[in-house]
């Protein structure tokens, strides 16, 4: 039986390490998101930190992504800045990959 319970632990183990990975790519890309639609609202230092970290907390709200990429559209439109729902994802996709990279080299 031993053997089965150490193989049950070190799956139970994996899975927790995944899903804290899962939640730590899912946070970056999300902040790496608002940073860049920061920037393009013409928002630097602090108050696009600010703005990301808004975004960050959106994300945390609702699961699924529909909730940031509403937000930003929003927020973007706010300020007269035409932007597709198709771009926002697929910076989001972008910004996702770049997140696995950075957080894999951490």
């Amino acid at each position: 039986m031993t053997g089965f319970d150490d193989r049950k632990k070190d799956a139970e183990k994996r899975f927790q390490l995944d899903e804290e990975m899962r939640f730590k790519v899912n946070a970056r890309r999300t902040k790496l998101l608002g940073l860049w639609v920061a920037g393009q609202m013409g928002l630097s230092g602090d108050a696009a930190e600010t703005y990301a970290k808004s975004l960050v907390i959106e994300d945390m709200s609702k699961p699924g992504d529909d909730d940031v990429v509403s937000k930003a559209i929003a927020d973007l439109k706010g300020k007269g800045i035409d932007m597709t729902e198709h771009r926002i994802r697929k910076e989001l996709e972008e910004f996702g990959k770049q997140a696995r990279d950075q957080l894999m080299k951490s």
